[in-house]
């Protein structure tokens, strides 16, 4: 199942990284083991952040994907579970709407 990974990392904890020069390494390591297919850093909220579309094919992977990102920047990380349009199509919403009118 394709999931929009949310990543708020803290400012202090990511300042003190970047101060020390280990950003880089730290960032490359968590995105190694997270293993996106896309991944977009923006402000979330006045906090660094990101979103992040990964697989799962489970939910037991959630730790797998979160615990790099809680354990290294103290992040907040949620899941949103995502389609891409020919998601859609397979959804067949012109036989589901008819049955709700």
């Amino acid at each position: 199942m394709r999931m929009m990974m949310r990543v708020k990392l803290p400012v202090d904890t990511f300042n003190t990284l970047v101060r020390k020069g280990t950003i880089e390494v730290m960032l490359q390591k968590v995105m190694a083991a997270t293993r996106p297919e896309a991944a977009y850093f923006t402000a979330i909220e006045g906090h660094r952040g990101g979103f992040l579309v990964v697989e799962m094919a489970s939910t037991s992977e959630i730790p797998r994907l979160a615990e790099p990102w809680f354990l290294t920047f103290n992040a907040e990380v949620s899941f949103e579970p995502v389609m891409t349009p020919e998601d859609l199509a397979k959804a067949q919403l012109n036989t589901i709407g008819p049955a709700w009118s």
